[in-house]
């Protein structure tokens, strides 16, 4: 308990300690609200599809409440001042990603991909728990911020050596195994991101010649910048993956614009991601067909070939209207072999309707702006950089998918993050929600000691 002098230099009152409201009942009891609403999710699609609720019912809604449960304590033990809703969101979002593909699996017998779903959330967790208890200070990410660039570009460059699937090289078989790499080299980057522009933040935004109002940086500082943009060219080129090209290149050009505070990086990007997308769109046949059913989607319709997928999508969003049709009462499964991984936010529209759609958006929402509330609340500039580039990768990720899947842009190939199909996606992300946990931590617990250092 710190003392304080009085306006004649004479001892006064002893300042109190801030005492941090940890708010560690309230995670719990949204924790409780998340796991019910997902409970009732998988009962209603039993009444819809069989007129009775599951006989699994208590069974899904209690091996969800087991990991909701595990993973609280390990937050309560560790990181007791944690932000309370991120923890809440990341489950909801994940029990209701499981609904909607077992949802989707009783249109294909035999394919029991929610078992499979529920087996890396399983993971995904495990990991999240292993992250936020060894993980106790954020800052000693920093010191391997190379090891970091380096891990994630090899991890981007194995697919290279692996039959590409449904025309695109982002996976990594081995037997009845399957791994995407990217989805690991966006928390990598993340990292290496973070740690290099923290440190050189001040030589990208005053280094260098002026060229009339433009403040250009030194060649050994601009270096990495276009090294990024090659390397997202390449992947796109190599892999014909364009959503992972636009996160990567995306990533870097905000955390660029967040380290300096100069909007002139933002239109340089877009310009270098424009110029980049328009060669390998012109030489790469994968990417152009993309870019075509994009500019015209109706195409196949109107030539007599019946929907293609983006179409059977617009469809699904368009039948499903203000309310959806009900859950397990759409037709969806329409769509083809992306049904349960790149199109299941069709499956919400239509069945969930633009109320439920809207929700879901939401909740995406509210997760990306706690992440940027955490980074308000950190003192360190690789903190910051990092909890905004956390963020960031899940504002794109979602931008990207929805509007891809909405017709707004060309479509890509990523997972939903959550929500969709894809184990490496689910694993990743609760990664992602470890590191905001730790780092949310780390902010209010200095907070408290900065008021505290304000009132001594």
């Amino acid at each position: 308990m710190a003392d304080v002098t009085d306006v004649t230099g004479r001892p006064g009152a002893p300042v109190p300690p801030v005492r941090v409201d940890r708010r560690r009942g309230t995670e719990l009891a949204l924790l409780v609200l998340a796991v019910l609403i997902c409970l009732f999710g998988y009962a209603y699609l039993g009444l819809a599809r069989d007129g009775a609720v599951p006989p699994d019912a208590l069974g899904y809604g209690g091996g969800l409440g087991a990991l909701a449960l595990v993973a609280h304590l390990a937050v309560r033990l560790r990181a007791p001042c944690a932000d309370p809703l991120l923890l809440p969101i990341a489950v909801l979002l994940n029990g209701l990603g499981l609904v909607l593909i077992h949802r989707l699996d009783l249109e294909t017998p035999g394919h029991t991909a929610a078992l499979a779903q529920l087996v890396w959330s399983t993971a995904g967790v495990g990991l999240f728990i292993v992250t936020v208890f060894f993980l106790r200070d954020h800052r000693v990410l920093q010191r391997y911020a190379y090891v970091s660039v380096v891990a994630a570009l090899l991890l981007l460059a194995a697919p290279v050596a692996f039959p590409a699937v449904n025309g695109a090289r982002i996976w990594v078989r081995i037997g009845g195994f399957s791994l995407q790499p990217a989805e690991f080299s966006k928390v990598l980057l993340a990292v290496f991101f973070a740690a290099y522009l923290a440190a050189n933040r001040s030589a990208l935004t005053y280094a260098g010649r002026r060229l009339w109002r433009w403040q250009l940086p030194t060649a050994r500082v601009l270096g990495p910048v276009v090294t990024i943009w090659l390397l997202s060219v390449g992947c796109l080129a190599l892999e014909r993956d364009l959503g992972t090209s636009m996160l990567f290149f995306g990533l870097f050009v905000v955390l660029l614009y967040v380290a300096t505070g100069r909007a002139g990086w933002i239109a340089a990007g877009l310009l270098l991601a424009a110029a980049g997308a328009w060669v390998v769109g012109s030489f790469e046949p994968h990417v152009a067909g993309r870019v075509s059913d994009w500019l015209h989607p109706l195409a196949s319709v109107e030539a007599g070939l019946g929907p293609n997928q983006l179409t059977q999508s617009l469809y699904a969003f368009a039948s499903g209207g203000l309310l959806g049709t009900g859950l397990g009462l759409g037709h969806s499964t329409l769509i083809g072999f992306a049904a349960k991984s790149d199109f299941v936010l069709a499956t919400a529209g239509e069945e969930l309707g633009l109320t439920g759609l809207s929700a879901i958006f939401l909740l995406y929402a509210l997760l990306v702006a706690r992440g940027y509330r955490v980074a308000l609340g950190l003192r360190d500039p690789f903190g910051r950089l990092l909890a905004v580039g956390l963020a960031v990768i899940v504002a794109l990720q979602v931008f990207v998918i929805a509007g891809g899947v909405t017709g707004l842009i060309p479509l890509t190939g990523m997972p939903m993050p959550f929500l969709a199909q894809g184990g490496s996606s689910v694993v990743s992300n609760w990664l992602i929600v470890a590191l905001l946990i730790r780092l949310s931590d780390s902010a209010r617990d200095r907070g408290a000691d900065r008021d505290l250092e304000e009132a001594a």
